[in-house]
């Protein structure tokens, strides 16, 4: 026989916090992290697509590496975009109605990308796709992210987050099966999956309660919340008195505030964490791929093959941070992994990238360390903020992602072909040393802390 809880106290923003942070992951909780994490999925699928249609489109439209490098790099323009376009609109409509249009937009140009017949129209397509895939994933972060408590949210949050470097190995798989039998278009036919999932969400999932208290709709917070809590006690978990929190600021979302008080330091300190991390990541994943069928002349299975095996070790890696960072810490292990992903990248630097094995070893390796921190750059995100600034200072930081994933494989079409692929692993090092530096002399500690006593 279920216990009956004490009763609550009006509803005030500091109480729904309260009640939220003590609750327990549940039925109800999973699925939320199921739903939002499928659009993710395929988010992720999204943004590497390309990446292995290009070896096809490269013979097929006679591409120079310019041109690659630009198709690649647009798409990640229009992602930043739309982070901070969508990260500013999910602070005044809600979370879960820009969900809703960025899922739309980003399903809505995939049709489009299958219409493509040259390099500029690509590069078109690929740029309006990326508005809605970057929209998409800070705002989803913040929504998930405001969803749990404190005691788990790592691991909550990271095993809603892994989705999206799985996503990247689907795309591996769907390339390596499908583009050599049926051509590149393949790889976007696989991405209208996503429309399924559009029309349904804003009826599935509830708004956050977090920023419902924080407009001040305590009664629609108090709702999502008791459901929450009900789910609880059917499952048999017996709740704790919610822990009094300090008054909380109410305030509406102004975007100076990113660069006042405490949060000046956290924002250049996270764009500049996120900008790192992406320049290196999606510098190799989008380009390798191409690389190993132009530079190493091997087949397209192989080249394709090669690429889903870099995105595998990524998704291994990342598994493995979400079941440990709670414990390890946020800054010890972004200061650990960027310190470490230097030493494969400068091997292959000092070799030249010689062979093509070495190449496959050592980028995987590299990739593995640097995806454990871009993929749970969105939990240390969402944690630096409150609520009035959570989707707004996300959506501007992984806005630094799309610029250094923009950045990336322009800097391998150039450095490439100028000085030769080992010249541009030595540049990736010198960026990740960058990170490392940053981490150790200013990232902040957030795990096992409330949001709003982390960020009031």
């Amino acid at each position: 026989m279920l216990q009956a809880t004490t009763p609550l106290p009006p509803p005030s923003a500091e109480l729904i916090a309260a009640r939220l942070d003590r609750l327990p992951v549940t039925r109800r909780l999973s699925i939320i992290r199921i739903v939002i994490g499928a659009a993710t999925f395929f988010d992720a699928y999204t943004v590497l697509a390309i990446a292995f249609a290009m070896p096809v489109l490269v013979r097929e439209w006679s591409l120079s590496p310019a041109e690659v490098g630009a198709i690649l790099s647009l798409g990640y323009v229009g992602q930043l975009i739309g982070a901070v376009f969508f990260g500013w609109l999910a602070e005044r409509i809600g979370r879960i109605k820009v969900l809703w249009i960025t899922i739309t937009l980003f399903v809505g140009m995939d049709i489009a990308c299958l219409f493509a017949t040259g390099a500029v129209s690509m590069m078109l397509c690929r740029f309006v796709q990326g508005i809605g895939t970057g929209g998409e994933v800070p705002v989803a972060s913040a929504y998930v992210n405001e969803m749990i408590g404190s005691r788990k949210r790592g691991r909550f949050f990271l095993l809603y987050e892994v989705i999206f470097p799985v996503g990247l190995m689907f795309a591996g798989v769907v390339g390596y099966f499908l583009v050599p039998l049926y051509g590149w278009r393949a790889m976007f036919l696989v991405g209208l999956v996503p429309s399924v999932l559009m029309f349904p969400l804003p009826f599935l999932m509830p708004e956050s309660p977090r920023w419902l208290a924080a407009r001040g709709r305590l009664a629609e917070a108090d709702a999502v919340v008791s459901e929450f809590e009900q789910s609880a006690e059917r499952s048999g978990h017996v709740l704790a008195e919610p822990s009094p929190l300090a008054s909380l600021t109410v305030a509406r979302t102004d975007w100076h505030e990113l660069f006042r008080g405490i949060y000046r330091g956290r924002t250049f300190m996270i764009w500049t964490l996120w900008f790192c991390a992406y320049m290196v990541l999606n510098g190799m994943i989008t380009w390798m791929p191409t690389l190993y069928r132009e530079v190493f002349k091997l087949p397209l299975e192989t080249s394709l093959a090669y690429g889903f095996t870099t995105s595998a070790c990524g998704v291994v890696a990342s598994i493995v941070c979400a079941l440990l960072i709670d414990r390890v810490g946020r800054r010890n292990w972004y200061a650990a992994a960027f310190a470490l992903a230097v030493i494969p990248l400068a091997l292959l630097a000092i070799t030249g990238a010689d062979t093509v094995l070495h190449v496959l070893v050592l980028v995987s390796t590299a990739y593995a360390i640097v995806q454990t921190i871009a993929f749970s750059m969105y939990l240390y995100s969402a944690e630096l903020y409150p609520t009035r600034l959570r989707a707004l200072g996300t959506g501007c930081g992984s806005a630094w992602l799309r610029l250094g994933s923009s950045t990336g494989p322009l800097v391998v079409g150039y450095v490439s072909t100028a000085a030769g692929i080992g010249s541009v692993f030595a540049v990736f090092g010198c960026v990740l040393a960058l990170g490392a530096v940053v981490t150790w002399a200013f990232a902040v500690e957030t795990a096992g802390k409330s949001l709003e006593t982390l960020s009031p």
